[in-house]
């Protein structure tokens, strides 16, 4: 129902209030997200990844900010780590299922993963809260001193880069950062020729990440790490992808039915909204 709210909104003229709605259903009363609003992490534990996503559909019908952050915000001080940023999973997820390359610790650290989206989301509209102050010092030492990465964590430091006050210390950043993507080939550049790239360990096979990954929309600061050559070769695959039944097929590791069919109508809006944002026609 929230997928297809999102699409009405995006594509159909449709109101936000039935995407908050739909949302709404997904939160729990300590102010965070539950009930696989992250297909990949089931049950009714409130989680920073389901946070993150949440913080997304709110951004996405511009209904991130207010009492709505301010809610979010004190449940993000209650549930962060020592050094005041996000674990990726909440401990309290052992005994409800969960995909099996997501590890559940018991004294899980904080991570890039899941700090660096939320914190590029928040300043993105606005939000200030003393929560930020911390988890934002976090991201910046974790992407300055980032020397070897994988495709998720660069999406991560992107998202906090697009959108962090700082812009000059931000584009420094996305500048080493790009350099850094490039020498590790995290990204794809020419689809035809995939055996040139490896797929990150613990990822799936095949699942190759690609320029239209790292840069969502022209504006991003991860534009400027590919060529417009790059670029166009990258949206073609894109555009290419499409399935027979009108969606984009999940490239990551699948490991049941549900979370699978779950997740297909958010890869599927995501390309949909990539391909508008760089001029593709979208039907």
């Amino acid at each position: 129902m929230l997928e297809q709210r999102l699409f009405a909104y995006h594509f159909l003229n449709g109101a936000a209030e039935p995407v908050e709605a739909a949302l709404n259903a997904y939160r729990n009363e300590d102010g965070g997200y539950a009930h696989a609003l992250e297909p990949d992490l089931r049950g009714p534990v409130s989680q920073p990844l389901h946070t993150a996503r949440a913080l997304g559909v709110l951004d996405a019908i511009g209904r991130c900010g207010g009492q709505r952050a301010e809610r979010v915000c004190r449940h993000l001080t209650a549930v962060s780590t020592a050094d005041g940023a996000l674990p990726a999973v909440d401990p309290g997820q052992r005994g409800y299922p969960v995909a099996p390359f997501v590890p559940v610790v018991d004294d899980p650290p904080s991570e890039l993963l899941a700090t660096g989206p939320v914190v590029g989301l928040l300043h993105r509209n606005e939000v200030w809260h003393a929560w930020l102050f911390r988890a934002t010092d976090f991201c910046w030492q974790a992407v300055e001193s980032l020397r070897k990465s994988h495709p998720y964590e660069v999406h991560a430091a992107v998202a906090f880069l697009d959108s962090v006050p700082d812009r000059p210390r931000a584009e420094a950043a996305a500048d080493r950062l790009g350099r850094l993507v490039r020498e590790q080939r995290l990204a794809a550049l020419d689809p035809a020729r995939l055996d040139a790239y490896p797929v990150a360990a613990g990822y799936a096979p095949g699942e190759h990440h690609f320029p239209h990954d790292f840069a969502r929309s022209p504006g991003s600061l991860a534009r400027a790490w590919f060529t417009d050559e790059e670029m166009t070769r990258s949206l073609d695959h894109l555009a290419g992808s499409q399935q027979e039944d009108g969606g984009w097929p999940v490239r990551w590791r699948q490991w049941a039915p549900a979370p699978t069919l779950e997740a297909r109508p958010m890869v599927t809006i995501e390309a949909l909204r990539t391909l508008r944002a760089y001029g593709r026609f979208v039907g």
